[in-house]
């Protein structure tokens, strides 16, 4: 398969061949279970109710057992009470569990392929930024037409390209090395550089 090569004026100034991305099958199961797993490693697991043993108060019967007309109770902070323990409530845990690396990397193909699919991915030959400006970031996503959350994938850390960006509301940079399916299906469009397409193409797909 052939991508088209653009540059910043988004004028096609070559074509890119593939041979690892077809857009014609996206496995979208493998992509859901990477974004599932992403989220669930995400979570703090800090959330904590407490249960009747735990609640202050309740330590004294709060009327005798019989002949009194009402139900027998042994405690004010039995669950069915106002202020009472919570029954089976969350307590602290760990959400995270590992996938395999070799399910991680085809959710990753797959996720650009179905950018690709859906004319959501973008080839750029490069991106110079001399100086952080962010105006001038703007400017290059306006040629491009390139508006919403849009994905910047770049070859390696680019602090010009960082800076630039980082105030543009919806826009995120990354690295071939940092990206996963997760940032490519959460964003409506994705820019990826020609040199970060043969990396991930090499080292990660």
């Amino acid at each position: 398969m052939e991508i088209d090569i653009r540059d910043i004026n988004n004028s096609v100034v070559g074509k890119y061949a593939t041979e690892k991305l077809d857009p014609a099958s996206v496995k979208e199961e493998v992509i859901h279970q990477v974004v599932v797993n992403y989220l669930a490693n995400q979570r703090q697991g800090t959330h904590s109710t407490k249960t009747r043993g735990e609640v202050s108060g309740g330590g004294r019967k709060p009327w005798r057992q019989k002949h009194t007309g009402r139900a027998r109770q042994g405690s004010i902070r039995a669950p069915h009470w106002v202020g009472g323990g919570i029954v089976f409530g969350p307590k602290p845990r760990d959400y995270s569990y590992e996938l395999p690396k070799a399910l991680r990397r085809v959710a990753l193909r797959e996720a650009l392929e179905g950018k690709l699919r859906d004319n959501e991915l973008l080839l750029i030959d490069s991106i110079r930024i001399d100086k952080p400006k962010t105006k001038e970031m703007v400017s290059i996503l306006k040629k491009l037409g390139l508006d919403g959350s849009v994905l910047i994938i770049t070859p390696d850390k680019d602090e010009n390209l960082i800076l630039s960006s980082r105030n543009i509301p919806q826009v995120t940079v990354k690295r071939v090395l940092d990206v996963n399916a997760y940032d490519i299906v959460s964003h409506d469009r994705v820019l990826v550089l020609k040199e970060a397409m043969q990396r991930l193409e090499a080292e990660r797909l």
